[in-house]
């Protein structure tokens, strides 16, 4: 059973004293009530996740894990013991390595006297000649806004290599702030700003009750990076526009608790520099650069209107960043893998408005000269191939990227990118009767962008092979309630070599893959 705060209160107050939070909760979901989850998979390893909740936790608590080929662990074929404590959240994370390549697994973590989680299912990344690769790509889930039905919907896909989710996996607001959850029983919990360590723990803690978050990690293993509502609204590196110091302290203290916090939260492998930008390769077909656009190198917003938004001095990722990036793309030309994907938080493509002004600063239009000398070594260094996803703004988008999409004979196309729309988070134009006018504006001013929705939630499907890699935006029927209701909106890909958009005929046929975890 999985308790809400709108069901656990009114039953803590009918308990009586002398019943404490953590003894409520364990008494009706037992000690695994976050479920389990994995990530960061690689060739030969993967990260499995739980977390361990107790009447009355000791200062370390002993947890075992199991790796089975089958789901009735028939056939075990790496087992092993960890602990955590209160310093960790009573979180637990195992980097499980001596594994095969391109091969599903299920897992388990039990504690001593034989209490068992629900069974994880994981899969690692291939190696050698791949043939073709399927993932789901989603962000921006805000708690209050709806329930989460993309991620279900995701859950049951069966065919997925792995699932990226590229930021906005909470939201710090309170309640009332950003969309009202008391209706429904989904108003965050602490019910405040989250500021401090405990804060962001109990945010995450409520956001991983939710059974269909809960399923999606159960199912497939994810690749994370956050964007800015894991720390503050419109996050740089020096601050955030929804971090006020005279209330709420030092922008730093906030920025490593917040990180501290998504570390314990997510199934992502431990980097002894800090950082989460990195990458990962599916065998000679694809490589995947994760991007840190929102905290690790970027300087604050300006105006779109200031001549200072086009400063070569302002940088969206940082000198270090930058150059890591520019190599991995480098790296992966040389070695010959076929695609190069890279998942990251605020839109690339232009939006300007009249005079070509920057629309919104906070995306790569308000770092016009980190852009540029992106599009540069993709030019000298003759890279092709290059796929952007992007998440961050709630609507559906697929662009072709050019150094000057504008001018009247165009400019050469290097990239394309596809935005995933939100899980639950609003646009504003959802019963706009002027959505359809906003929509036409875009593709009267924007030459490049060849599809956008601004009213739909849902999840982005990316199919890539030898020959084109398509985007799929499957669109919800409905937040406010429970719903598996969905619709194949749209489908564009780019062939290989092209950096082209165009209309997809049809998705994207399944592929075969192993059962999902029962």
């Amino acid at each position: 059973m999985i308790l809400t705060r709108r069901y656990f209160l009114p039953t803590l107050a009918s308990a009586g004293l002398g019943v404490t939070f953590s003894e409520r909760l364990f008494a009706q979901a037992g000690p695994f009530q976050h479920n389990v989850a994995s990530g960061d998979p690689l060739a030969d390893r993967v990260i499995l996740w739980t977390r361990v909740t107790l009447p009355a936790p000791g200062d370390l608590v002993a947890v075992n894990w199991e790796v089975a080929t089958d789901a009735g662990f028939s056939r075990v074929v790496r087992r092993g013991t960890t602990s955590t404590s209160a310093a960790f959240d009573f979180t637990v994370k195992v980097d499980v390595d001596r594994l095969d390549a391109g091969t599903t697994y299920y897992y388990r973590f039990l504690l001593p006297g034989g209490v068992s989680s629900p069974i994880g299912r994981t899969k690692t990344l291939p190696l050698g000649s791949v043939s073709r690769l399927r993932f789901a790509v989603t962000s921006c889930s805000n708690y209050p806004a709806g329930y989460f039905n993309a991620y279900r919907l995701i859950a049951n896909r069966a065919d997925l290599d792995v699932v990226l989710h590229l930021g906005d996996y909470i939201y710090e607001y309170a309640e009332g702030t950003f969309g009202s959850g008391a209706p429904t029983g989904r108003a965050p919990i602490p019910n405040k700003e989250t500021v401090t360590l405990t804060d962001y723990r109990q945010r995450y803690a409520q956001y991983r009750t939710d059974p269909d978050l809960q399923e999606v990690h159960r199912q497939h293993p994810f690749i994370v990076v956050w964007d800015d509502h894991e720390s503050a609204n419109n996050a740089w590196k020096g601050g955030a526009q929804n971090h006020q110091p005279e209330t709420e302290g030092d922008w730093e203290t906030r920025k490593a608790v917040s990180a501290q916090a998504w570390r314990e939260w997510m199934p992502v492998r431990e980097t002894p520099y800090g950082a989460i930008y990195r990458s990962f390769r599916f065998g000679d077909l694809m490589d995947l650069a994760m991007l840190d656009t929102r905290i690790a190198g970027r300087d604050e917003q300006v105006s779109p209107f200031g001549a200072e938004v086009d400063s070569r001095s302002r940088s969206l990722l940082g000198a270090e960043q930058e150059d890591w990036f520019h190599r991995q793309l480098t790296t992966s030309k040389l070695r010959g893998a076929r695609w190069r994907v890279v998942g990251q938080q605020v839109m690339m493509a232009q939006l300007a408005g009249p005079r070509e002004t920057p629309f919104n600063p906070d995306q790569w239009d308000g770092y016009a000269a980190t852009r540029g000398r992106l599009l540069d070594h993709l030019r000298t260094r003759s890279i092709d191939n290059m796929v952007v996803l992007t998440g961050d703004i709630h609507s559906s988008w697929a662009s072709e990227i050019s150094e000057n999409p504008f001018s009247s004979s165009g400019s050469e196309r290097q990239a394309v990118e596809f935005v995933a729309t939100s899980v639950t988070s609003t646009t504003g134009l959802e019963d706009s009767p002027n959505a359809d006018a906003v929509e036409q504006l875009v593709y009267d001013l924007q030459p490049h962008v060849k599809y956008v929705n601004l009213t739909k939630r849902g999840y982005l499907l990316v199919d890539i092979d030898r020959d084109r890699a398509q985007g799929e935006w499957y669109h919800l029927a409905t937040v406010a309630t429970r719903s598996l209701e969905q619709s194949f909106a749209k489908g564009y890909l780019t062939a290989s070599g092209s950096s082209a958009l165009t209309v997809a005929a049809a998705p994207a046929p399944t592929k075969s893959a192993a059962p999902l975890a029962p």
